[in-house]
């Protein structure tokens, strides 16, 4: 009998010690479960079918208020905490400021890019006929007689290749003309509701995070609420920050191609302010287009157009984003690019603007969740103090 009692006893502790308290055995269960859930959802995605619709629908007029409320917030709860104005106040002064910026650039900064931008289009034609001069009269030199016939196919190729991608997007674009009115109507949609969303955001916003913590149990309200400002700290950081960047970048290229006289300098200046809303990637996609004018202009504007791009990169990288963005994300830049990269493929252009933020908001959620397992877990049990080492600690 007691032979029998000590088999079984074996057997438990084998079972307890290579399933249950074994930590790649729980990570293999999770890893199962986080499929299983993954399945559900995908065998019941007619359900949550409208729940998406109705998402996206609401989805852009809450983006334009949320990236509105983080840039506005701090102002606000500033001069109510320091100077006691009320929020009301300080809400309509911001949205008559907001109203005047919108009025300059609609009567000054919008008409200079639309005029810069249809003669850049009514002049492409020939900035490209002087290119494929330049282009056809250099690989006339005799040093590329090697190599002429691979480069005549690989200009051929990529011609073929453009022309068919153009008459299929414009095929694309003609079958799906209907769709035109549904994007004006989202776009008409979202300016009307979005300053709504934004007065309440930033008249109730520091009501959100007591109102969501009292959700949860109470001995994890506290720790409910330490989370929600972590990601709001996260979120908020990344915002003002690729925003503030992004204008100061917009300003610099600003100024220096109008003092070196570069054509279309507004233009592609205000190109380089949106596209820099792509970390890392975007002031370099927006140098392209300068670079293509400073070269078929002459090769002393090609030559002011790269010192301006230096000195910007310059006064970007070692002043203005170190003092704006600081390292509050907490990324390394290795892992930023990946992100980019495969959120780019996954997502395409919208994948490349919030995969920072998105993985920010998981990264805090994952590691609260890992450390709350490692407090409780018996698999973490040797990083706790035992009995004696809490007496040790107490004496």
């Amino acid at each position: 009998m007691e032979r029998k009692t000590n088999k079984e006893s074996a057997k438990n502790n084998i079972f307890v010690k290579w399933f249950l308290n074994n930590r790649f055995s729980v990570v293999l269960l999770n890893i199962l479960l986080f499929f299983l859930i993954l399945l559900v959802f995908n065998k019941i995605s007619f359900i949550l079918n409208p729940v998406w619709t109705f998402f996206y629908a609401i989805l852009p007029p809450l983006l334009v208020a949320s990236i509105q409320f983080y840039l506005m917030n701090p102002l606000v709860d500033f001069l109510e905490e320091k100077w006691h104005v009320p929020r009301i106040i300080t809400i309509i002064i911001l949205f008559l400021l907001v109203i005047g910026l919108i009025i300059w650039i609609i009567a000054i900064l919008v008409p200079i890019v639309q005029k810069q931008t249809t003669s850049l289009v009514n002049n492409w034609p020939e900035y490209w006929k002087d290119a494929q001069k330049s282009f056809n009269h250099m690989l006339h030199d005799p040093r590329l007689n090697s190599v002429r016939g691979n480069i005549n196919d690989a200009i051929a190729t990529a011609q073929s290749k453009l022309f068919t991608t153009s008459k299929d997007s414009i095929d694309i674009a003609l079958a799906n003309v209907t769709n035109a009115v549904n994007v004006i109507t989202m776009i008409v949609m979202t300016l009307l509701t979005a300053p709504f969303v934004l007065f309440i955001m930033l008249k109730d916003g520091h009501k959100f995070k007591p109102y969501l913590a009292q959700f949860a149990p109470k001995r994890l309200q506290e720790s409910f609420a330490s989370l929600l400002h972590d990601i709001n700290d996260a979120i908020a950081s990344y915002i003002r920050g690729q925003i503030t960047v992004a204008f100061w970048v917009g300003v610099m290229f600003s100024i220096g191609y109008s003092i070196i006289g570069l054509r279309y300098g507004i233009t592609l200046a205000v190109l380089a302010g949106f596209l820099n809303l792509i970390p890392y990637f975007g002031t370099f996609i927006a140098f392209i287009p300068a670079l293509i004018i400073g070269i078929m202009t002459s090769p002393m504007m090609l030559l002011k157009v790269i010192i301006v791009f230096a000195i910007e990169q310059t006064i970007e990288g070692r002043l203005i984003s170190p003092l704006v963005m600081g390292n509050k994300m907490n990324m390394n830049p290795v892992t930023t690019i990946l992100l980019l990269i495969g959120a780019s493929a996954v997502s395409g252009l919208w994948g490349v603007i919030f995969a920072i933020p998105i993985y920010a908001v998981i990264k805090i959620i994952l590691t609260r969740l890992f450390n709350y397992y490692r407090n409780i877990s018996a698999l973490y049990s040797e990083n706790k103090p035992s009995s004696n080492d809490k007496k040790s600690i107490k004496e």
